[in-house]
């Protein structure tokens, strides 16, 4: 019987696994980073916002439309919406009110640049349901304030006092 075992020796230094911890042999963990998924139909801003959300910590993805923002929730659960209300198909309160009855615990901010959303977001849809409403242009820091101040758990009247409104 030949042996395939044969004698070698190596230039490195071997260390035998029960020297090994368990952390050292499973890596490195991954922070934790929150999943957000932004949203709007004027992909340079959906995009931009993501790369800032994702320069800043946060698990970002885009989305275009709101049938692609629920396809894209369904596959990674985000732990907050940010969504501008004007998109074509689905607008960005159905997608967010869909979106909270799939995911209770998501955290909702909307957008828009248009004034005529004030009467979307009045609605008697809407009225169940509190939204964080940004108006546009958003100032990143502000996003960024508002995305942290959210995720932490501050309460609707700590963040209407900072600036924002809820609807």
């Amino acid at each position: 019987m030949v042996s395939l075992m044969t004698s070698r020796t190596t230039s490195f230094p071997t260390v035998p696994l029960r020297e090994l911890s368990a952390s050292t042999l499973a890596g490195k963990a991954e922070p934790y980073r929150p999943v957000i998924l932004v949203v709007d139909d004027e992909s340079m801003i959906a995009d931009s916002l993501t790369d800032i959300l994702k320069r800043s910590g946060y698990a970002a993805i885009s989305a275009y439309d709101g049938e692609a923002a629920l396809e894209t929730a369904l596959v990674m659960p985000p732990e907050m919406l940010i969504s501008d209300v004007v998109l074509p198909g689905m607008n960005g309160i159905e997608l967010a009110i869909t979106v909270r009855r799939i995911f209770p615990d998501c955290k909702v901010i909307l957008s828009s640049g248009q004034s005529s959303t004030a009467r979307l977001l009045a609605s008697a849809d809407c009225a169940a349901h509190q939204f964080l409403f940004l108006n546009k242009p958003v100032h990143p820091r502000e996003l960024l304030d508002r995305v942290s101040d959210s995720l932490r758990g501050r309460t609707n009247s700590d963040a209407a006092t900072a600036g924002a409104s809820w609807a």
